[in-house]
């Protein structure tokens, strides 16, 4: 029986050099979920650290949960109004392009290695979703960025096809024991799922809004909680439902990250702590549970499978997804295709056919595992030599924070001084409920002489003297906000009939 104080000692030496090795990570160029699965893997049984751990349970829970939150707040940081112009793009490859190139892998699973073809497709299905922090994580460490909409396109792409992989990889699981009939039998349950999935994903992501601006919680530390909750809410209630649950959590933060809330930039930075909290978890979790020494047999059907995902699938994937849209250049299409790295979903979906009994699961996911691995070494150490040589890579913008206001800020502008006129439309109401742009704050609020920082929650009154950051069309209509009374429903007729 291992102590608490032992068990407590183990997690916190593989989390601190899991956080200093997000440090090694940049400095190398290589993706930090590579360092964290190293990590766990040297910290297993085959590894100087001999801890014993075989329990795919565990893991897929733990994945579940990590998965949820990782979602949620990569949909809470996306920026509506980048991926607005590229939506039906990115909607386009995270839905055909999974299945596309699920397709083309799993055929040619089926004819090289000894696989069933519902056990090749299950494998494909598996490693069909791309992971866009990996790649953004690289650019990053080499202080580059992508040009036009690749990265929105991109973010949107990776953000929105993991519900699609799951889907694919849980129903064949059911096709390969039995618990469903028929391929043709899929098609209600996709139409339900992805239905209950974006609707209560679109209500939850309002509701959010409403609830975290109306609650007026007396400590702020409570608001991260509240937050949590309402997510694993929307994830529960949806699955209950029958919908899929990790769509609604995507669009349930995508959705609340369009609208200004109390304490969003640091409810933000919140949920992106325990989104990191949750990857270091599963990562490590699944470097436990992976043996290095049955990595070596599979080293030949690892580099095949890759080497279709990476110069066959992906591409005519992409290639046929983006036929519609013809202002595409092509060398974006180009990059798109290479930009396709296999992340930690796939491992966690690998961890699937191991609780359900699958005959070949062992097998699946030592294949997916060493796939991953190579994906995100050849092609991530790539990356920045491909956006180079194609002309799409530009300098990474690093803007100053500018103090916490309600929406997010893009640069620093001068400070305007602005004067809310009594009986104008933000008279009376909480900052939060006037729905600033993302390019506008309100630094500073004078009440009778005396200077107070401003919040979501701060209810604005007349006479009330604001400093803002904010310029153009957006300081234009919170001018209009608060230097203009509100017409009446009446028209402003009332009080002035004749007698």
């Amino acid at each position: 029986m291992i102590s608490l104080e032992f068990l407590l000692l183990g997690v916190a030496v593989m989390l601190l050099l899991s956080v200093i090795s997000s440090k090694a990570s940049t400095q190398l160029g290589v993706p930090t979920l590579v360092l964290f699965l190293l990590i766990g893997m040297l910290a297993g049984s085959d590894g100087p650290g001999g801890i014993e751990f075989n329990n795919p349970w565990m893991a897929q829970y733990l994945g579940t949960v990590a998965l949820i939150f990782i979602l949620f707040a990569g949909g809470l940081d996306t920026k509506w109004k980048e991926v607005k112009p590229v939506l039906w793009q990115g909607a386009v490859l995270a839905t055909l392009g999974v299945i596309l190139t699920a397709i083309i892998v799993g055929y040619a699973a089926y004819y090289v290695l000894d696989f069933s073809l519902l056990e090749a497709m299950l494998l494909a299905a598996i490693i069909s979703s791309t992971d866009a922090a990996a790649v953004f994580s690289i650019l990053r460490s080499k202080h580059i960025s992508l040009k036009g909409d690749l990265r929105p396109l991109l973010e949107l792409e990776s953000g929105s096809n993991d519900p699609m992989a799951i889907f694919l990889t849980t129903s064949l699981i059911g096709l390969i024991i039995g618990d469903v009939s028929t391929p043709t039998a899929l098609l209600p349950m996709f139409a339900q799922q992805m239905a209950l999935g974006a609707v209560f994903g679109y209500i939850m992501g309002r509701g959010m809004a409403i609830i975290i601006n109306r609650i007026r919680l007396d400590y702020r530390g409570l608001y991260p909680l509240l937050t949590t909750s309402l997510v694993m809410l929307a994830y529960a209630l949806t699955a209950s439902l029958g919908g899929n649950g990790f769509l609604a959590v995507y669009l349930a933060g995508l959705g609340l990250g369009k609208h200004s809330f109390i304490h969003k930039r640091s409810l933000i930075d919140d949920h992106d702590s325990l989104a990191w909290l949750m990857q270091i978890a599963m990562f490590l979790t699944l470097g436990l549970l992976v043996f290095p020494s049955q990595l070596l047999p599979v080293v030949g059907i690892g580099l095949f499978i890759c080497s279709v995902l990476m110069f066959l699938a992906r591409p005519m994937a992409v290639l046929i997804c983006l036929l519609p849209f013809r202002r595409i250049p092509i060398k974006e299409r180009v990059m798109i295709s290479w930009v396709g790295l296999r992340g930690s979903v796939p491992i966690i979906l690998a961890t699937f056919p191991l609780v359900s009994g699958v005959q070949k699961a062992d097998m699946i996911f030592n294949v997916v595992f060493f796939v991953v691995l190579t994906s995100v070494l050849v092609q991530g150490s790539s990356i920045p030599f491909f956006a180079r040589r194609l002309g799409l890579d530009a300098p990474l913008a690093l803007l100053p924070e500018p103090p916490e206001g309600v929406a997010g800020k893009e640069g620093w502008e001068p400070l305007v001084k602005l004067k809310v006129l009594s009986g104008s439309s933000a008279d009376g109401k909480q900052i939060a409920d006037l729905n600033l742009p993302d390019d506008t704050w309100i630094a500073v609020l004078r009440r009778e002489g005396h200077p107070i920082r401003p919040g979501g929650s701060t209810i604005l009154k007349g006479g009330d003297r604001l400093s803002v950051q904010s310029s153009g069309a957006s300081l234009d209509l919170l001018r209009s906000l608060v230097e203009k009374k509100e017409i009446p429903a009446d028209g402003g007729q009332a009080g002035h009939q004749e007698t």
